[in-house]
C-alpha cells in the first residue's frame, strides 16, 4: 500500500508592511493616530460619541485620548526646549527668592538653573496633564446628558484637550517669543472656546448662550489649574537645583 505524500504546508506570511506600519514602528505614530488627527478637525463630536460608547480607542478606530494628549504635549515640550527650556518659569521668581536658593546650593547660577530645568522638564507635562484633567473632568461629568462615571469623564476631558491643543501645535513656539506671546495667549483662549463648541455640541450644551457660558467656565478652570500646577513644578525644579 503506497503512502500519499503530505502536501507541504506553505509558511505563514505576515501582512505586508505599508507606510503607516513603518511609521508606527519608527515613531509610534501610525494609521490610527493619523485618523485621530483628521477626525479631531472634521468630526470631533462623533469622536466623543465613539469614545463614550465604544471604549477608550473608539472601538479600535482612534488613539487613546490620554496617550495622544501626552504625544501632543511632547511636541510642545520640544518647542519649549528649543526656545529656552523651563528656565523661563524660574525666571518668574523674584531675585530675592531665587538668589538665596542658588547660594544655598553651592552651585553657579547656570549650574543651578540647568539642574532645575532638567527636573522641571521631566515633570511639567505629567503634572499639567493631571491638573487639566482634574479641572475638566468634573465639569464634563456634570454637564453631559449621560451619566458618564469618572472613567468616561476623564476620557472626555482628554479628548477635549486634544481638540484644543492640535490646532495650536504648529504655532506653539509663538508663546515663547515676547513679540507674539500676547497674541498667542489670546489664540489659546479662542481655541478653548472652539474646542468646547466642536466637541460638546448636543452633549455639553443645548443653546449657544449656554455653550458660551460653559466654555468660559471651562477655560477659566483650565487656566486656574495651570496656575496651581506651577507650584509643584517650581518645587520639584528648586529641589533638583538644590540637591541634584
Amino acid at each position: 500500500m503506497t503512502e500519499t505524500p503530505e502536501t507541504p504546508r506553505s509558511p505563514s506570511r505576515e501582512p505586508e508592511a505599508g507606510l503607516h506600519h513603518l511609521s508606527e514602528d519608527a515613531t509610534g505614530f501610525g494609521e490610527r493616530e493619523l485618523r485621530t488627527v483628521k477626525d479631531a478637525f472634521v468630526r470631533p463630536a462623533a469622536m466623543l460619541d465613539a469614545y463614550m460608547t465604544r471604549g477608550p480607542s473608539g472601538g479600535g478606530v482612534y488613539a487613546r485620548p490620554l496617550r495622544f494628549y501626552l504625544s501632543l504635549c511632547g511636541i510642545l515640550m520640544l518647542q519649549l526646549f528649543l526656545m529656552g527650556g523651563t528656565t523661563l518659569l524660574l525666571a518668574g521668581l523674584p531675585p530675592e527668592a531665587l538668589d538665596p536658593l542658588i547660594a544655598q546650593s553651592g552651585k553657579s547660577r547656570d549650574a543651578f538653573l540647568a539642574d532645575a530645568d532638567g527636573w522641571m522638564s521631566l515633570v511639567l507635562v505629567p503634572i499639567n496633564a493631571v491638573f487639566y484633567a482634574l479641572a475638566a473632568a468634573p465639569l464634563l461629568r456634570w454637564w453631559d446628558m449621560s451619566d458618564l462615571g469618572w472613567k468616561k469623564s476623564f476620557r472626555a476631558a482628554f479628548h477635549y484637550l486634544n481638540v484644543w491643543t492640535l490646532p495650536f501645535v504648529p504655532l506653539g513656539f509663538l508663546t515663547y517669543m515676547p513679540a507674539t506671546a500676547v497674541w498667542a495667549s489670546l489664540g489659546i483662549v479662542a481655541l478653548s472656546f472652539y474646542a468646547f463648541f466642536r466637541v460638546g455640541r448636543g452633549r455639553w450644551y443645548r443653546t449657544t448662550l449656554g455653550g458660551v457660558v460653559k466654555a468660559a467656565v471651562m477655560t477659566v478652570a483650565i487656566f486656574l489649574s495651570t496656575f496651581i500646577a506651577t507650584f509643584p513644578v517650581w518645587a520639584i525644579g528648586i529641589a533638583g537645583g538644590l540637591w541634584a
